[in-house]
C-alpha cells in the first residue's frame, strides 16, 4: 500500500513538473501571436477553443448545486483566467519583464499564506519561508541573469503583485471542490466563467475579428498550442494534482518557470546563459527541496513542522 502511495506521489509530482514547464514554453507561442492579435485577442480565443475541446471530451452538465458554489466558481475564472491574463498582459506592457516575473514568481508564497487561513490541513511552516528565501534568490538570479537592473514601475509591478495573488486565490478557491465534480467538468465550467467576464471587453477596441489573421498558419498553429496543450490539457492537470497532492506543494513547482524558460531561451532563441543563471538554478532547487523536506543538518531537527507564531 505504501509503494502504490509513494508511486502515485511521484506521478503527481511529474505531472506538476511537465504542466509548468509546458507552462514555460508558451511565451514563445504568445510572443509570436501577439504580432498578428492583440494581447485580449490572444488570451479571449485561447479560453474560448479551449472551452469547446473540452465540453466535447466531456459533454455533461450537472445542476447549479448553490449560489456561494457558483460564486467560488466565477471567482475561479476571474483570479486563474480573465483578471490574471490582464494583468500579467498589462504589467508586462508598462513595465519591465523581468520585474513582472520577479513579482509572479512570489504566488507560491502568497498561496501558501492563504492556505494557512482558509485550508484545514495546510500551513506555513518554518520551512516554507525558508525555502520561499532561498528560492526566490535564486529566481533573481535567473531573471536578472547578471544584469541587476532593477527599475520599479509602481503601477505595472502592482499588476504584477496582483496577478500573482489571484493565481493564489485561484489555487484555494480550487481546493473548494474536493473530488465532488470531474475534474473536465470543474476546468470547463470555470473557463466558461472566464469567458463571461471577458464579454465587456469584447466590445473595446481591445478586440477585432478579423477571419483572415485567424487563417494564418502561425496564428492557428500557436492558438492551438495554448488552447488544446497549455490551458485544455495543463489546467485540467494542474486542478486535478492540487486536489490530490495539495496546494502548497504543487504551486512550489512555479518556482521553476524562470529556470525552464531560461533554459528555453538558450536552445530556441540564442540567448546567453551565465554563472548567475547557473547558481540560480541551484538556489531553487534547494528552496524547493527545503520547502518540501525540510531544512536539515546535525543540530537541526529534520523536517521541522513548527508553525509560525501569525
Amino acid at each position: 500500500m505504501n509503494k502504490a502511495n509513494n508511486t502515485k506521489i511521484v506521478f503527481l509530482n511529474i505531472i506538476a513538473f511537465i504542466t509548468v514547464t509546458i507552462w514555460a514554453t508558451t511565451f514563445i507561442s504568445s510572443k509570436i501571436l501577439l504580432n498578428s492579435l492583440s494581447p485580449f485577442e490572444s488570451m479571449f480565443y485561447r479560453f474560448l477553443i479551449a472551452y469547446f475541446i473540452l465540453l466535447i471530451i466531456y459533454p455533461k452538465f450537472h445542476k447549479i448545486s448553490s449560489l456561494k458554489e457558483e460564486l467560488i466558481f466565477l471567482i475561479c475564472g476571474i483570479t486563474g483566467g480573465s483578471l490574471y491574463f490582464l494583468g500579467e498582459n498589462t504589467a508586462v506592457k508598462i513595465s519591465l519583464a523581468s520585474n513582472v516575473s520577479l513579482i509572479l514568481s512570489t504566488a507560491p508564497v502568497l498561496t501558501a499564506l492563504l492556505a494557512h487561513y482558509f485550508t484545514k490541513n495546510e500551513k506555513l511552516t518554518k520551512d516554507l519561508v525558508i525555502g520561499f528565501i532561498i528560492a526566490i534568490t535564486g529566481v533573481f538570479l535567473v531573471i536578472f541573469n547578471g544584469n541587476f537592473i532593477l527599475k520599479l514601475n509602481p503601477l505595472g509591478d502592482l499588476l504584477a503583485l496582483g496577478s500573482s495573488l489571484c493565481w493564489a486565490i485561484y489555487s484555494i478557491c480550487i481546493k473548494y471542490f474536493g473530488n465532488k465534480y470531474n475534474t473536465i467538468y470543474l476546468t470547463r465550467k470555470i473557463f466558461f466563467y472566464a469567458l463571461l467576464t471577458m464579454i465587456p471587453l469584447l466590445f473595446t477596441s481591445q478586440f477585432n475579428f478579423n477571419l483572415s489573421t485567424l487563417m494564418q498558419r502561425d496564428v492557428i498553429i500557436n492558438l492551438l498550442f495554448l488552447s488544446v496543450v497549455a490551458s485544455s490539457i495543463c489546467y485540467v492537470a494542474w486542478n486535478y494534482t492540487v486536489d490530490k497532492l495539495g496546494v502548497i506543494k504543487t504551486n512550489n513547482y512555479l518556482y521553476f518557470l524562470p529556470v525552464i524558460t531560461l533554459i528555453l531561451s538558450y536552445f530556441v532563441l540564442g540567448e546567453k546563459l551565465t554563472p548567475y543563471s547557473f547558481v540560480g538554478a541551484v538556489f531553487i532547487l534547494l528552496g524547493v527541496y527545503v520547502s518540501e523536506k525540510g531544512f536539515s543538518f546535525q543540530i537541526i531537527q529534520k523536517h521541522t513542522n513548527d508553525k509560525l507564531p501569525i
